[in-house]
């Protein structure tokens, strides 16, 4: 069992910046997959950004150029950095993790962007 608790949301406005982090209960080390999701209002959930064991990463077309996510091995914990920031980045952001064929989720942290 893995736990993934996501810190960092809150309330900026549009062109700021926020960190998240996602801090597991145990080693990712041997992670293959961590990743952050997001669901907006009336939306399905929806891909942000991977990282792979290698630091290897992929991040949707929306967020390209203005996020970046990075794992601390060391600390357990992935991080997402999300600058100019927009409104259409209101979301529920959620951390995933796939260490093998199990698959584990975070409760999310709530990211809300004014205009």
């Amino acid at each position: 069992q893995v736990q993934l608790v996501e810190s960092g949301g809150g309330l900026v406005q549009a062109g700021g910046s926020l960190r998240l982090s996602c801090a597991a209960s145990r080693s990712i080390f041997s992670f293959n997959v961590m990743g952050w999701y997001r669901q907006a209002p009336g939306k399905q959930r929806e891909l942000v950004a991977v990282i792979r064991s290698g630091a290897f990463t992929n991040y949707a077309d929306s967020v390209k150029g203005r996020f970046t996510i990075s794992r601390d091995n060391a600390k357990n914990t992935v991080y997402l950095q999300m600058n100019s920031l927009k409104p259409e980045d209101t979301a529920v952001y959620y951390c995933r993790a796939r260490p093998g064929q199990d698959d584990y989720w975070g409760q999310g942290t709530q990211v809300t962007v004014s205009s």
